[in-house]
């Protein structure tokens, strides 16, 4: 397992131009040749040599994950980006995946200076979502979310927070009854779907940007189309916003490092499993050095 890294480079294989052992380095979380109409293009996720680093076999042919003290990179020239001097590993890591996960939720979604933002979702991915919409210039950010402790958090960062069941009563209040102009579903179920469509205004965008597992889902067709919805699906691209998200870093106009709640050791990585899962830890970074 392991999609998101940051490391030293201890050996480049025959074909790497740019990398340099000893390069300090952070990982898109899955590899792209770098020459093909689809990377031409930039839409990287598309290319067909793409292998989805520690994360199995859903999104395609898989490649070893980087929990682990040495982890093989395919593609290294383009999937490998070079860590600024003086930026920290745990803000590194979250240009991996998170990070340009959220950036491309308010990028795609055509996010102008003083719109209003619910995002359906407060773990990381919802967090860093929430970051990203307070720095494009959002109005107002409301992060919906069922947890208390998430809540809190997204609170105590800029956000409204509120429980699922207010969402609708409260994005009215604050928007005199229209909705949302962007409404970002950061879960991946049919339920915050739903509920992300129940948020927009009309001639709203909705962005997903969670992975789906189910394989169909009864898109309310009626509603989307008298309201000239716009629906898209988007994928964190680290190889497309990486250089962006790290002058941003570097400017001091963004840190994500404040999602990242504990670095811990390889061996300590099943607990904390455990605990992201019942919710009582949003992220957390491994050190195999620990």
């Amino acid at each position: 397992m392991g999609h998101e890294f940051v490391g030293d480079v201890v050996e480049i294989g025959p074909a790497v131009r740019s990398i340099r052992a000893g390069d300090r380095v952070c990982g898109s979380d899955f590899s792209a040749c770098g020459v093909c109409r689809w990377c031409a293009r930039g839409e990287h996720w598309e290319c067909p040599q793409r292998r989805f680093l520690g994360s199995g076999r859903a999104f395609g042919p898989e490649a070893s994950g980087a929990q682990t003290e040495l982890v093989r990179v395919p593609f290294a020239d383009v999937t490998l980006g070079i860590v600024p001097p003086g930026c920290a590993d745990e803000a590194a890591i979250l240009v991996c995946d998170n990070l340009p996960t959220g950036w491309a939720a308010i990028d795609l979604g055509g996010l102008e200076v003083g719109e209003n933002v619910a995002i359906v979702g407060g773990g990381p991915i919802g967090q860093l979502t929430a970051l990203c919409a307070q720095i494009a210039g959002a109005a107002t950010v409301v992060v919906v979310e069922p947890s208390a402790l998430r809540r809190r958090f997204a609170a105590e960062h800029g956000s409204i927070a509120v429980a699922p069941e207010a969402a609708a009563d409260v994005v009215a209040e604050i928007t005199a009854g229209d909705g949302a102009d962007l409404v970002v579903e950061a879960v991946g179920r049919v339920t915050t779907l739903d509920a992300a469509f129940g948020l927009a205004r009309k001639s709203g965008r909705i962005v997903s940007v969670a992975a789906h597992a189910t394989e169909s889902w009864p898109f309310p067709l009626a509603r989307a189309f008298a309201a000239e919805l716009a629906l898209r699906f988007a994928i964190g691209a680290a190889i497309r916003y990486r250089n962006k998200l790290f002058a941003l870093i570097a400017a001091g106009v963004l840190d994500p490092r404040y999602v990242v709640q504990e670095r811990i050791a390889l061996d300590a990585a099943p607990l904390a499993y455990e605990r992201m899962a019942n919710g009582t830890l949003l992220k957390a970074v491994i050190d195999p050095r620990s």
